[in-house]
């Protein structure tokens, strides 16, 4: 126990660190993307406008309300500060819209893409993989070059494919949004508190959501199952299980452990596929347009929004480092090698 707990407080404080680095890089970086988001902003409204000083007085004092007349030191205090308040800041292209409201509207429609799409994925493709490396034969000569297919297609390809066949060809599915036109978004509350869409409106989110969550899935799938297959025929051919079968151990007991040890890289990637979840898949969200936090980060590059675009990278950035550190915790528990070594160390 006192090495389990040594090991966390060691991989806590590297996170932590980590996170510092994230926060400088996602607060400076958008901030070196050549333009001003203020003279975009006054170009759209000052248009004819032919008094000069007046433009720069709006100009002065939009850069005031803002904070950008502020050294960037300045400005990045008073970033951290407004962030441990929840705060961080108001878009330049949505004023007087909050980063916190807009991620808060987006982000449900990003996780119902990603989250069934990375765990649906990872089950299936792990599955598969794992029977391809065990049975040989006929399933892998049909799951690993389909798997290698799939997983070799590029994101936006597949999306463009799907979009083509199923939406502007066969006319299954709609080219994009997550509801219809014509339907505004309606709810139920159940027990006081508990909103609900109205099966109406459900039913426009669901036909809008599966083009989307196939171009998804099937890339998880492929990805998965190409990993787990390696894996699993590396510990299926490592020298504890010829020695564990020289000792009459059963094959059902080798297998098990053979998968035990195959699927903790896999753990790694889940991880990390949960944590960047609520980035959004950019390619996929902008192909079908689909109003998740990929559009969202898209938007706030087109229109150069600091603020916009550093809340939502800080955003994924924690998430992707949390997601991590829960892993290494896990592994701490699965992996008894982790905890022997630390109580070595101590």
């Amino acid at each position: 126990m006192k090495g389990y707990l040594k090991y966390c407080s060691r991989k806590l404080g590297w996170y932590i660190f980590t996170f510092v680095i994230a926060l400088m890089l996602n607060f400076f970086l958008p901030r070196l993307i050549p333009g001003n988001p203020v003279s975009l902003i006054l170009g759209e409204m000052s248009a004819g406008m032919t008094d000069t000083d007046k433009y720069f007085k709006i100009y002065n004092e939009y850069m005031e309300n803002f904070g950008l007349n502020l050294p960037l030191w300045r400005q990045f205090l008073r970033f951290v500060v407004n962030m441990f308040h929840g705060d961080l800041g108001r878009s330049f292209n949505l004023y007087p819209r909050t980063v916190t409201s807009l991620i808060a509207d987006r982000l449900p429609y990003t996780l119902a893409i990603q989250l069934p799409a990375i765990l649906i994925g990872w089950i299936i493709g792990n599955l598969l993989g794992a029977v391809a490396a065990y049975r040989k034969g006929v399933f892998d000569k049909v799951i690993f070059p389909v798997s290698l297919l799939i997983s070799s297609i590029p994101s936006f390809i597949l999306s463009f494919v799907l979009l083509f066949t199923l939406s502007m060809t066969v006319k299954v599915f709609p080219t994009g949004n997550a509801y219809a036109y014509d339907i505004l978004p309606s709810y139920v509350t159940l027990f006081g508190f508990l909103k609900l869409p109205t099966w109406k409106f459900f039913s426009s989110l669901i036909y809008h959501w599966t083009l989307p969550f196939l171009s998804s899935v099937l890339v998880m799938i492929g990805g998965q199952a190409i990993g787990m297959r390696s894996m699993s025929l590396y510990e299926l051919n490592a020298d504890y299980v010829l020695y564990a079968k020289l000792l009459g151990i059963r094959d059902r007991k080798i297998v098990r452990y053979v998968f035990r040890n195959a699927v903790l890289p896999q753990i790694t990637g889940l991880a990390s596929s949960i944590g960047g979840a609520v980035g959004g898949a950019l390619i996929v969200e902008t192909v079908f347009s689909y109003p998740g936090i990929g559009m969202l980060i898209n938007l706030s590059i087109r229109n150069v929004d600091y603020t916009l675009l550093s809340g939502c990278t800080l955003m994924t950035s924690a998430c992707v480092l949390a997601a991590n550190f829960l892993v290494e915790l896990v592994y701490g528990v699965l992996d008894p090698r982790v905890r022997s070594a630390h109580s070595e160390e101590g």
